[in-house]
């Protein structure tokens, strides 16, 4: 029997190994061909995957690892070495993918084993039997995994007497205040042979000199342990915060070698919550952490498993146009949205508040077509997969669906002021709302609540923005559909 792991299935542990006569792995480039990727993010999966055939192998394993261009051709070459082999695979997330491979196995005289995916913590029956209805809300998921999971628990009530610690998790740090020390792994022969490789090989975008993401299992718990005793006690309240030339504050960092299986969600909450029994880092930014591995990570896969392929058409506000080339890292003189597309573009990354309030955002405001910013974010983030950036992008980025959120994550520029030092700083003023200087944000934000006022006026919380709405004259409406369609010009000609 040989075990086969996907390329986001690398953990040396994992149950699916027990028993194995041999392991599977298969580096199949087409996807690479289809779009123009990260090449931070291409060299990532590539060089974790080699690093981990040669750890599997030191390890006693027998691993048969095949390079082709497609699944299907390393398949190919895998029963001709070992005619109608039994492979065992976890059921990868990614909708459909399960059943694609079990056919292509199929047609070559083999056999699939699908099993549960131990990356997460919660199998598909699990969160089945605990919820059956078609609404999906986070909080109720979260609290319900706190009890299932016995994190933070003090018997059936949270640490702390409260679940959540939001108010005093949305500060804006000091002007003096310096970011934790950041973690970097100096690639070692084998990633800079892939680095070269990849950037060779492959039509990318983004910047491949100064790559240091963790590859190996041991640079991952690195990572982890340094997070922990450096990042963790200051994550909390600055977590929603931006600085400008800063993308890592206090994050951990952790979500690339998480999705790719290096670190396995268990062990982080695990480390985070010790931190705190110990006395290392506050109840405030250790709740905050857990709730986005325990809480949303795995509640955007069950999201996704029960809402596809649904959530990956359409779109409730039918939006068409193409993102402006400010994405594809021409710059614009916004320097909230200028530092954001950079982050992506230097280090295949950006943290939460960039993604959502700036990134997603703007092109939520602008009009863009939700589907085209999903593919700008899976082929430009390293931490990115179908199953993870789809009901993000779609669901809390762009509200194209409303199957888990009750209302669109849109603000103005004040959002943007009052958690970033970037408007300071801005050629736009954020105070105005139209004239040649005034913050793009805001003629989009009014020029979009304008636009969509029959669908989203009775929808979740969005009263209080129409009663806003209702206190503007028509006059100033003019103003701000004038300002807006210029806005709307000049960034999809680059001159914004």
């Amino acid at each position: 029997m040989t075990v086969w792991l996907l390329g986001d299935q690398l953990h040396p542990e994992s149950d699916v190994l027990d028993g194995a006569d041999r392991v599977l792995l298969i580096e199949a480039t087409a996807f690479a061909d289809r779009r123009s990727y990260h090449p931070q993010k291409l060299t990532l999966v590539f060089a974790a995957m080699r690093h981990a055939r040669d750890r599997l192998r030191e390890a006693g394993y027998e691993v048969a690892y095949r390079r082709a261009e497609t699944f299907g051709a390393g398949l190919d070459d895998h029963f001709e070495a070992y005619p109608g082999d039994d492979l065992r695979l976890m059921e990868p997330p990614s909708h459909g993918a399960g059943e694609r491979l079990h056919e292509l196995v199929d047609a070559r005289g083999g056999s699939l084993t699908l099993v549960e995916d131990d990356r997460f913590l919660r199998s598909p029956a699990a969160f089945d039997d605990w919820h059956d209805g078609d609404d999906f809300r986070h909080e109720d998921f979260y609290r319900w995994m706190r009890r299932q999971e016995d994190v933070l628990m003090d018997g059936d009530d949270p640490v702390g007497g409260r679940w959540n610690y939001d108010e005093e998790n949305r500060e804006t740090p000091p002007s003096d205040w310096s970011p934790p020390p950041v973690p970097r792994f100096e690639p070692d022969a084998l990633t800079r042979e892939t680095l070269a490789w990849v950037t060779d090989r492959f039509d990318t975008w983004g910047r491949a000199e100064r790559f240091d993401w963790p590859v190996t299992r041991d640079e991952a718990l690195t990572a982890l342990d340094h997070f922990v005793t450096h990042r963790l006690p200051e994550f909390g309240p600055y977590q929603d915060a931006m600085v400008g030339g800063e993308a890592a504050l206090a994050h951990s960092l952790l979500s690339s070698s998480l999705n790719l299986g290096l670190l396995h969600p268990r062990e982080v909450i695990d480390a985070a919550v010790a931190a705190y029994d110990r006395g290392d880092a506050p109840v405030a930014s250790v709740e905050g952490f857990v709730r986005q591995v325990l809480g949303w990570r795995e509640f955007m896969r069950h999201v996704y498993r029960r809402t596809m392929p649904e959530l990956a058409e359409g779109d409730l506000l039918d939006r068409s146009r193409d993102l402006p080339p400010l994405y594809d890292g021409e710059g614009t003189r916004m320097r909230c949205l200028d530092e954001a597309v950079s982050h992506v573009y230097d280090d295949g990354y950006a943290h939460h508040i960039e993604r959502l309030m700036v990134l997603s955002n703007f092109a939520t405001l602008y009009g863009a077509d939700p589907h085209r910013l999903n593919e700008w974010f899976h082929f430009g983030f390293v931490d990115a997969y179908h199953w993870v950036t789809t009901p993000n992008v779609l669901g809390m980025g762009t509200f194209a669906t409303d199957a888990f959120t009750s209302k669109p994550y849109v603000s103005s520029g004040s959002y943007v002021d009052r958690m970033s030092d970037h408007c300071a700083d801005c050629p736009y003023d954020v105070d105005a709302t139209t004239g040649e200087d005034a913050c793009p944000f805001n003629a989009l934000y009014w020029d979009f609540l304008d636009d969509h006022e029959d669908h989203l006026r009775g929808t979740g919380r969005m009263g209080l923005m129409y009663s806003h709405v209702d206190r503007k004259s028509e006059s100033a409406y003019e103003a701000i559909r004038e300002r807006a369609a210029t806005v709307r010009e000049r960034a999809a000609d680059g001159t914004l």
